[in-house]
């Protein structure tokens, strides 16, 4: 190859890699900075709104905290049940959200008379933290909140419920060696992995940066900034390992996370299992769109396991 050649070759791939650097820099910040829904953004959903007054308003709601493994001050709401009960959902949010946005759950468990935990994730709403882990180091920051749970009430029986990352979240913890106290797990529009996710969500873009590149400029980032391997946010690996009954949820129509990936995962999935599609569905919309079939799975579910 002659010296002009290279020249030219090594001018383009300086320019890709660098392309690839500041796409991946900007994808960074999307995927990763934490971020928190405006008032705005939860006043234009009238079910979220209402919700979220019902729990900041809520007499028997308190701020809890415990210390992750890692030493970082982690927040959550707590819920207590208008009557004793030994029951508990420890609801998890999504991405660009926090504990508050899992009001609408809390309300209907609190209504059945169940104690609920909605957690901040670390780096989200009170909690401590400077990323996104989409379950690496929240899978473990739950087994906390766990066995926060039991060392308060040995006889507790709990499910977990989780939204998007807050789905894979939930089943990525499944994927440990849970306590018998941890009945069954309800994940609603999980993601399969995260290189996996993050292929599908830059392909939604119009970047002219190949996909690989821009995903193994953001790996490296992500491992240096924030110490964990994207590779390694597998939850289809943490499922084929998982001996928690769970209920697979996902809407048709989802546009940012794949309905085929909850598909996968229910096959994958090494545990007693039950999968609901809902028609009509956008992302995490399903308890929204169809109330009753959502809320009658979950409720079959409780009967089924003993809860």
């Amino acid at each position: 190859m002659s010296k002009k050649r290279n020249f030219v070759f090594f001018g383009l791939l300086t320019a890709l890699l660098g392309g690839g650097a500041a796409t991946a820099s900007i994808f960074y910040d999307m995927a990763v900075v934490p971020k928190k829904k405006t008032q705005e953004e939860i006043d234009s959903d009238p079910i979220d709104a209402k919700s979220i007054r019902w729990l900041r308003n809520c007499p028997e709601r308190e701020d809890i905290y415990i210390n992750s493994i890692d030493e970082l001050k982690l927040h959550a709401h707590y819920i207590k049940a208008a009557e004793e009960s030994h029951k508990y959902a420890i609801c998890i949010h999504g991405v660009k959200s926090d504990g508050e946005y899992m009001a609408m759950y809390a309300q209907h468990y609190h209504n059945l008379g169940i104690n609920v935990l909605l957690p901040d994730n670390r780096g989200f709403g009170k909690s401590e933290g400077d990323y996104t882990g989409y379950g690496y180091f929240d899978r473990l920051d739950i087994l906390e909140w766990i066995y926060s749970i039991i060392r308060k009430d040995k006889d507790a029986h709990i499910i977990l419920h989780g939204v998007s990352m807050g789905a894979a979240i939930t089943l990525m913890t499944t994927g440990e060696h849970l306590p018998e106290n941890v009945v069954f797990a309800v994940a609603d529009s999980s993601y399969t992995t995260l290189v996996e996710e993050f292929a599908d969500v830059y392909k939604m873009t119009k970047n002219i940066i190949p996909v690989s590149v821009c995903l193994f400029i953001l790996r490296m980032a992500i491992l240096l900034k924030c110490g964990y391997d994207i590779k390694k946010v597998d939850v289809l690996e943490a499922v084929s390992k998982s001996k928690t009954p769970t209920l697979f949820i996902h809407g048709d129509e989802d546009k940012l996370i794949d309905p085929h990936m909850s598909a996968r995962l229910y096959e994958k999935c090494a545990a007693p299992k039950q999968y609901c599609l809902i028609l009509g569905a956008g992302h995490v919309k399903g308890a929204y769109i169809n109330p009753e079939k959502y809320w009658t799975k979950i409720e079959k579910l409780m009967e089924k396991t003993g809860y």
